[in-house]
């Protein structure tokens, strides 16, 4: 089992198959993304060795992330790939959408058990404004169908806005009414290439949280290999609604998931000064190697990020490790 000096266990590994993504939000891409990196993408052989070597050492839940992940042609064979190795419990991806409607029922037979979808307004105008695209009723139906496909776990994440959608609670609580979906709100994070937009778009969560608790939310009790969310319940609604507010108390201190780029780059924080290149130990299917490596690599996690001291590593934006 993977853990560092402060007890914590790592049992969630998120891994981005790409920093290419379809959509230029505002938040992270506006300015589309840098392709320079996609030649030298994992290939589904080492990302077989990866996660079979993270699986020995106790995770139990892999993410596909981006980028936009639906932008790999071979994103099929890596959810078989991954659904595959001993050890892995659950195979979750996060997306944009934009190929939900089409894609979503081979992605469930491939082995994905889980998936997220950002939608950061339900009001089709902003959306547009946000993302670029104008594909937000394709997207409210995708997530339908993974509803109804009966997949175990759909998340709809949304990052709080202020002048976006920072007055659209009442909207974002009547879409999970009816809905079994767990909708979460994500703070605005502070990264090296977006301090002015941070500083003029930020919302604290904690506004949401006290407003959910005077409405009669609940907290939930969370799983080993959740990640960041608080999430609340309510029974008047057949949602859930969670909040990832990584500037608040104590956010680091169950934290239990690593992150490797689609570069195989492994990455102790979202927000860390420091990666470790783990490519070379993937050219072989002896994976004992990286076995050791992870087991050194994770003692010198640190207690907590930085950014309330204003320091976001070296994450140039949210696409480069899928946030």
């Amino acid at each position: 089992m993977l853990m560092d000096r402060f007890a914590r266990r790592f049992t969630y590994l998120r891994l981005s198959l790409t920093e290419n993504c379809n959509f230029r939000c505002d938040y992270c891409l506006p300015d589309g993304p840098d392709c320079t990196s996609r030649q030298a993408e994992l290939s589904v052989p080492e990302i077989r060795r990866l996660v079979t070597a993270f699986a020995a050492v106790g995770t139990r839940k892999v993410r596909l992330t981006g980028g936009e992940p639906c932008l790999r042609k071979d994103l099929l064979e890596v959810i078989q790939t991954v659904k595959a190795v001993p050890g892995i419990e659950e195979v979750a991806i996060t997306t944009n959408g934009y190929r939900l409607q089409r894609d979503l029922p081979a992605w469930r037979e491939a082995g994905v058990d889980a998936i997220n979808v950002s939608v950061d307004s339900l009001d089709p105008s902003t959306f547009h404004l946000i993302t670029g695209q104008n594909r937000l009723p394709a997207i409210l139906d995708g997530i339908d169908q993974a509803i109804d496909l009966g997949i175990p776990k759909v998340k709809v994440n949304s990052v709080l806005l202020k002048g976006y959608n920072g007055g659209a609670l009442p909207d974002f609580l009547e879409y999970i009414r009816t809905r079994r979906v767990s909708l979460r709100f994500i703070e605005l994070m502070r990264t090296n290439d977006n301090v002015p937009y941070y500083q003029r778009h930020h919302i604290s969560g904690q506004s949401i949280k006290d407003q959910l608790l005077i409405e009669g939310w609940q907290q939930c009790s969370k799983a080993k290999t959740a990640g960041p969310a608080q999430e609340f319940w309510h029974p008047d609604y057949q949602g859930k609604l969670g909040l990832i507010m990584p500037y608040s108390r104590d956010f680091c201190d169950d934290c239990n998931r690593l992150r490797v780029s689609s570069l195989g780059q492994l990455f102790l924080c979202l927000f860390t000064e420091h990666h470790q290149d783990l490519r070379h130990y993937l050219q072989s299917d002896d994976t004992a190697p990286l076995q050791a490596a992870l087991q050194q690599f994770v003692l010198s996690k640190k207690a907590t990020h930085g950014l309330h001291e204003q320091e976001s590593g070296a994450t140039r934006h949210l696409a480069m490790i899928g946030g």
